[in-house]
């Protein structure tokens, strides 16, 4: 089974990539000096830089080889570039797409979006392609923008006028995705004609009340979508065209418990759309799915996702996450020892954390790190919360920071400053360290209640509201 795989992948990926790497030749114009930077737009690393080069002089040439595994992609092409020696650099970025077409940029970084200033070599496709294309659907769109704002605004859904107007919608409708299919078509051979296929308008009940509306898009959303294509799995807007589906659920949340239900069903049943394409966008869509209800820390989400992770026609790249999760959740539970760890203490005396002695009733470790948004967030809200005299006497906080790199470490540093109450450590290894493998951590922040005498887990709160709560 994995061989047919392999065979598959390879030839769905070989028309286009050819196994070569690319390279781009950029031509720097207009500053004094400028950093070069490429972050790719989805995969592994999204929008982390792969590849940098320092300190190219204006009217010098600098050459960027793309490896063929992160082929064909969406980037960001980023310049850092200052106008005199000393100067603060300034940032710019263009979005570029790379096929296996060797590239040459002409960039002005100071205006690295307008075509007079920045510019590719003579017969490039891709990126012209793109071009084109939108300036195209962008007229064609605006059309039936307008037709659709009429029809869902219009008070009077039983009259003649009404129902001219709802055939006139149709009929460009089809007519529109009928034009999408032949550019596709026409352009095949090209990685960007994958993301033509996100601007399909599927049909959906514009004559319904706003539930009905809303179930209709639900049910037609993915109808134009064609999952059997391995490169739509390397397309950044796949994500974003499935942030658009998951807010349909979304909107419908009136409280935690049943978003999380909602967000469990999105899942399920975009899971099972996928699983009838191809092995790489299966795998895709489940990855999205985990990071989501990771993030989330929907429990139910995560369960649903099991059956798949027995699949072995679905390619996931976060199949060993997931089941260390899933093992986290059936053995890290509440009346279970808390797994045992080093602490230094101020003395420099080093004592596992069963040893801590307290008088607090509780111990709460918490995993978090200095440049997490979640992070940030819970912490604005714990740290006033735990001045309260009540709250510091009932409760020492073990604060276990996963940074790593060093902009996050100096990050790190300087925000212990504002947390003097709290007792403070790094792990070395971050994600990978022997603390956060213990308590299965996979994402920040994560906060676990211990029984101080018995080191028993009493529970695993998300916000203040629920670690009050189980204090009490």
């Amino acid at each position: 089974m994995r061989k047919y795989f392999s065979t598959f992948v390879f030839v769905a990926f070989a028309f286009f990539c050819n196994a070569q790497d690319v390279n781009i030749r950029i031509h720097v114009k207009g500053v004094y000096s400028t950093k070069v930077s490429l972050l790719p737009l989805s995969g592994s690393g999204a929008l982390k830089a792969f590849i940098e080069k320092n300190n190219i002089p204006g009217g010098e040439i600098v050459d960027l080889t793309i490896p063929k595994d992160r082929l064909p992609g969406q980037f960001v092409l980023r310049f850092d570039y200052v106008d005199k020696q000393g100067a603060v650099p300034y940032p710019s970025e263009k979005n570029i797409i790379i096929g296996n077409q060797n590239l040459e940029i002409w960039a002005r970084p100071k205006a690295v979006n307008n075509s007079d200033s920045t510019y590719y070599q003579k017969g490039e496709r891709e990126n012209t392609l793109f071009s084109e294309f939108s300036r195209e659907n962008g007229k064609k769109k605006t059309q039936l923008a307008l037709l659709q704002n009429f029809l869902m605004n219009y008070d009077a859904p039983k009259s003649k006028f009404y129902q001219t107007g709802y055939e006139e919608y149709e009929l460009r409708r089809k007519e529109y995705n009928l034009w999408l299919t032949s550019q596709i078509k026409l352009n095949e051979d090209a990685f960007v004609s994958r993301i033509f296929q996100f601007q399909y308008v599927p049909q959906f009940n514009l004559n319904g009340t706003e539930k009905e509306r809303m179930d209709n898009m639900v049910d037609h959303f993915f109808d134009m979508i064609d999952f059997k294509d391995p490169l739509l799995a390397k397309t950044s807007d796949l994500k974003d065209w499935m942030n658009n589906y998951v807010n349909l659920y979304g909107t419908r949340a009136t409280n935690v418990s049943l978003r999380d239900s909602l967000f469990t069903l999105a899942g399920k049943r975009s899971i099972e759309k996928a699983k009838l394409g191809d092995p790489l966008v299966y795998g895709w869509m489940v990855d999205y799915f985990y990071t989501g209800f990771e993030s989330f820390n929907i429990t139910q989400g995560m369960k649903m996702l099991q059956p798949y992770l027995d699949d072995p026609y679905c390619l996931t790249n976060k199949r060993q996450a997931i089941e260390v999760r899933l093992k986290g959740m059936e053995t890290l539970v509440p009346g279970s020892l808390a797994p045992d760890f080093p602490w230094k203490l101020n003395s420099g005396k080093v004592i596992q954390f069963h040893d801590f002695k307290t008088e607090a009733k509780y111990k709460l470790v918490m995993f978090w790190s200095a440049d997490c948004q979640h992070c940030k967030e819970l912490m604005a809200k714990l740290y006033p919360w735990y001045q309260n005299p009540v709250y510091r006497d009932m409760m020492d906080v073990f604060a276990i920071s996963m940074d790593e790199t060093d902009t996050e470490i100096s990050a790190w540093n300087k925000a212990v400053i504002d947390y003097p109450a709290f007792k403070h450590k790094r792990a070395e290894k971050g994600i990978r360290s022997a603390e956060a493998t213990a308590y299965f951590v996979l994402a920040t922040p994560t906060l676990i209640l211990v029984d101080a005498k018995t080191n028993k887990i009493v529970a695993l709160p998300e916000t203040v509201e629920q670690l009050e709560k189980e204090m009490k």
